[in-house]
């Protein structure tokens, strides 16, 4: 029902603006416990078999909503309705920042994908945390962060910092995002020593912690396999816990949209179908290359519960979706977390 009659209307209207319209909608129908019944009974998947122990946590079925759809933690409460097993909330920054100019968003059917510049428009983390103090104790909540735009990059280790000792008590584990296209030179923090700087002063104050909570870092799929080895290097040494793979891409290669189009969006991340491939490869080498002892998140043009057994026999531990919840519904978490019981119980190969 989804796709052939709400969708075609929701593509109507630009990306960002009916993303709002939505929230307000579900914000607004979720206040009657009736809506909220009913979008469990639709939804929600519960078994034994789903539950996933993943670096300490227990999770209750592998599937996330992946960062950037709830940027500043303001309806995951409503979305954990639709099945999810975590919500990974941001990219949160220290102070609010308005992103990029819009139009910032856009879809390309003809791929199954999204190219985005949004520039971690967010509400800052004291607003985060605002709406994070009375969170249901058994939703599992990430914390994806990163540098305000206008940090420069020899003063983005303080931004990491004071995120991570803000959400502290108020999020499950981190991810520490370096990867994004839409951030000027933030991919300069991919360089070794600026990211084992950062990292290790990540687990340095974690050592401070009464509890421990996982780190991970969100790559990006442009990474070469020299990168990547590099990167695990700076992983196991800093201390943190392992990868979220994969981010946007900025790669328009392959694409069945016509050129003019693409040209006229302009640059941006690339998520969706066509990085589907690319994202499961990566997953894939780090498995192989660390004999499967790094943990990932599986991230990256997860668009039906097929493309999400391909992740996790791919070796994600657990995966995360955004463009296909936005081309498929909300019936794809459904899907998913259906097919892995299946392929628990043996039944599919």
């Amino acid at each position: 029902m989804y796709k052939y009659l709400v969708r075609p209307f929701l593509f109507l209207l630009p990306p960002e603006t009916i993303h709002q319209c939505i929230v307000i909608a579900i914000k607004f129908l979720f206040r009657f416990k009736l809506i909220e019944t009913l979008f469990n009974k639709l939804y929600v998947v519960n078994s034994k078999s789903l539950k996933k122990e993943f670096l300490g946590i227990i999770f209750k079925n592998p599937v996330g909503l992946a960062a950037g759809f709830d940027k500043n933690a303001s309806f995951y409460r409503e979305f954990s309705s639709f099945g999810f097993g975590h919500i990974e909330i941001g990219t949160i920054t220290p102070k609010p920042q308005p992103g990029n100019p819009r139009p910032r968003s856009f879809r390309i059917p003809k791929d199954k994908a999204l190219i985005n510049r949004m520039g971690f428009n967010n509400l800052g983390a004291e607003n985060a945390i605002e709406l994070l103090k009375n969170r249901p104790e058994n939703l599992i909540i990430g914390g994806n962060i990163g540098k305000n735009t206008l940090t420069p990059n020899n003063e983005a280790r303080n931004d990491f910092v004071y995120c991570f000792e803000m959400l502290y008590n108020y999020v499950d584990y981190f991810v520490v995002n370096i990867s994004c296209p839409n951030i000027g030179d933030i991919a300069e923090l991919q360089d070794q020593d600026t990211l084992m700087a950062i990292l290790g002063e990540l687990t340095a104050l974690r050592a401070q912690k009464r509890v421990k909570k996982p780190v991970l870092l969100k790559i990006s799929p442009d990474l070469n396999f020299r990168q990547i080895d590099e990167i695990i290097k700076i992983i196991e040494e800093s201390g943190i816990e392992g990868i979220v793979a994969t981010n946007t891409s900025i790669s328009r290669m392959g694409l069945n949209t016509n050129k003019k189009r693409i040209d006229e969006i302009g640059n941006g991340g690339l998520s969706g179908e066509p990085i589907r491939e690319r994202s499961t490869e990566i997953i894939r080498y780090i498995k192989t290359r660390t004999n499967g002892r790094m943990p990932v998140i599986g991230v990256g043009g997860i668009m039906s519960a097929g493309d999400a057994l391909e992740k996790m026999e791919a070796g994600a531990d657990l995966i995360q979706i955004y463009t296909g919840f936005i081309y498929e519904g909300p019936g794809l978490v459904n899907a998913i977390n259906k097919a892995i019981i299946k392929m628990n119980s043996g039944s599919i190969k």
